[in-house]
């Protein structure tokens, strides 16, 4: 039988992961913005920047998502943490050129300074997030449902970064990215509202009752890393090497995804043609968690990985708007219903109790190791990209399709991976 789920679960859920999720869309297609049209960073610049906050999250959650499980306690990291995260984030409206020029007046370079200091608050910013999101409320979520509401409850979950990126797109029209002072108001205005949801989860949120753990605190830290958890659990870490795959192919492309709208297509009004889109793949997205419920790993994520690669083909072969817009569509779909799949997946395989300290195993595969393969691809990829001359006399490079084929290439590679895993097990049960 199906368990319920209380509405104060689900309003906590909706808000926490709409609000954290937007702050992630600001960092990670936003923040690559802020530094090229602020300090005019390269693609070696933006690669860093990722690979930096990777590092960051991932050293953040192992330690983190530990330590709330050795004390059993999420709710207070998941709402100090928002509260931090928030304030981390109205740093950000420090990072203008005056400011930087009047505190570091001998500097050869302020864009410079300025790339550096974006790239040193980033991970700092990350470090109060990932305590937050990636640690805590993703185990308080693992803890708070069961195998009979998983996929309905990561639907959800999976949906809010394409609800984000909407409400992204659609507060960020009233702005003129150009200019130092909308990004001022950008950044205080997110940095408030995620504060504010920190305050307002001591209100919402119910700790779940954790077993009492007898280990050491480092023992708690490396659990997941062992060799004989990684034995115990061979299907959890199977199916994280497939995460890891799925998640480098997004972030081959998702860096640059926005300058390649505004920049390479030239579409000014992308927010026009991206909205609808997002709109139908968060809808998509949340029912293709029940699918996951009623058919399983093996039929959602195929389907996920189809239209995912389907999105792919459709962006590198076209420039028009209609199949741009269909492109974005079929990636979007396949993007987060396959976030949606393989969340659920893991959550089920998690051995219960325990889920704190796979946070940081989870997130080697969602977060550290793609975030600093995906963009190195992408940088690779463009490294032969047309430059353009900005007014100021500066140069910036220009993203083109080939990041499409890069993830499609990689999409290909996990497919092969999960058709052998699947092969293997089939021949496993014959044998038995």
């Amino acid at each position: 039988m199906k368990t319920k789920l209380t509405k104060k679960f689900w309003v906590a859920l909706t808000l926490f992961s709409l609000i954290g999720q937007i702050a992630w869309v600001v960092e990670n297609m936003y923040l690559n913005v802020f530094m090229y049209k602020m300090f005019h960073a390269t693609a070696g610049d933006i690669s860093a920047m990722v690979a930096a906050s990777a590092v960051a999250a991932t050293l953040t959650t192992v330690l983190i998502g530990a330590l709330s499980d050795k004390i059993g306690r999420r709710k207070i990291f998941i709402c100090g943490g928002y509260i931090l995260w928030g304030i981390s984030i109205l740093g950000f409206t420090l990072l203008r050129e005056d400011l930087i020029h009047a505190a570091f007046p001998m500097a050869a370079s302020v864009s410079a300074i300025g790339i550096t200091l974006v790239i040193v608050l980033d991970c700092v910013m990350t470090f109060f997030g990932s305590t937050a999101n990636d640690a805590a409320f993703n185990a308080w979520l693992t803890d708070s449902t069961d195998a009979t509401n998983r996929g309905a409850a990561e639907g959800i979950n999976a949906m809010m970064p394409l609800v984000a990126i909407l409400a992204v797109f659609g507060g960020f029209m009233a702005f003129d990215l150009d200019q130092a002072s909308s990004w001022t108001a950008i950044f205080a205005i997110i940095g408030g509202v995620v504060t504010i949801i920190g305050v307002l989860g001591f209100f919402l949120i119910k700790d779940p009752a954790l077993p009492k753990m007898e280990e050491g605190y480092f023992s708690t830290v490396i659990h997941g890393f062992r060799p004989a958890t990684i034995k115990a659990n061979a299907a959890l870490y199977l199916s994280l090497i497939a995460f890891i795959l799925f998640n480098i192919s997004i972030q081959i492309f998702m860096p640059y995804l926005i300058l390649y709208y505004e920049v390479s297509l030239g579409m000014t009004d992308y927010v026009f043609v991206m909205a609808p889109a997002i709109i139908l793949a968060s809808v998509a997205t949340a029912l293709w968690g029940k699918v996951y419920d009623r058919r399983g790993f093996g039929f959602s994520v195929l389907w996920s990985l189809i239209a995912l690669a389907a999105g792919y083909v459709l962006l590198y072969f076209f420039r028009h708007t209609a199949l741009v817009f269909a492109g974005s569509l079929l990636m979007m779909c396949g993007y987060l219903c396959g976030m949606a799949v393989f969340g659920a997946r893991i959550r089920d395989l998690t051995p219960e109790g325990k889920a704190g300290r796979f946070q940081g195993v989870r997130i080697f595969s969602q977060v550290l190791i793609p975030g600093v393969v995906g963009p190195f691809i992408g940088k690779t990829v463009l490294a032969n990209a047309e430059m353009i001359v900005n007014n100021d006399g500066t140069k910036s490079f220009v993203p083109n399709e080939n990041i499409f084929l890069a993830a499609l290439a990689v999409i290909a590679v996990l497919a092969v991976l999960l058709a052998c895993v699947r092969k293997a097990g089939a021949k496993k049960e014959r044998a038995q």
